[in-house]
């Protein structure tokens, strides 16, 4: 089940975070940073449900772990340079949290089951 919910999660962040780039002024490394950690999160929890092996799905959720902690970090500094407000912060921030929790799981399933 927390797949099912790990995917929906992670496209509701790379979908917001895409619209938030679409109209937010920002330096445009910052914007591309933030669209590459945030999507990337997506498409390896997309393919871990595919992955060829336990030890392939684990890496692909170690992978997107990190790539969430970068998204958070790129949403810290909108939020410092005032490019995002403290709404916008929080409702991603609290995202990346919830999907990071969900990951840290599997990933404990994962080795538990190795």
């Amino acid at each position: 089940m927390s797949k099912n919910y790990l995917l929906m999660y992670s496209e509701q962040l790379a979908t917001d975070i895409e619209l938030l780039c679409q109209n937010t002024k920002a330096p445009s490394n910052t914007l591309f940073q933030i669209r590459k950690s945030s999507s990337s999160v997506y498409a390896n929890i997309c393919e871990a449900n595919y992955g060829q092996s336990r030890a392939d799905m684990l890496s692909k959720f170690e992978i997107a772990l990190k790539e969430c902690s970068e998204t958070e970090g790129w949403l810290q500094l909108l939020f410092n340079t005032k490019s995002i407000d403290e709404d916008t912060f929080k409702k991603n921030r609290n995202l990346c949290g919830r999907i990071r929790r969900l990951l840290i799981a599997s990933c404990k399933t994962l080795k538990d089951k190795s």
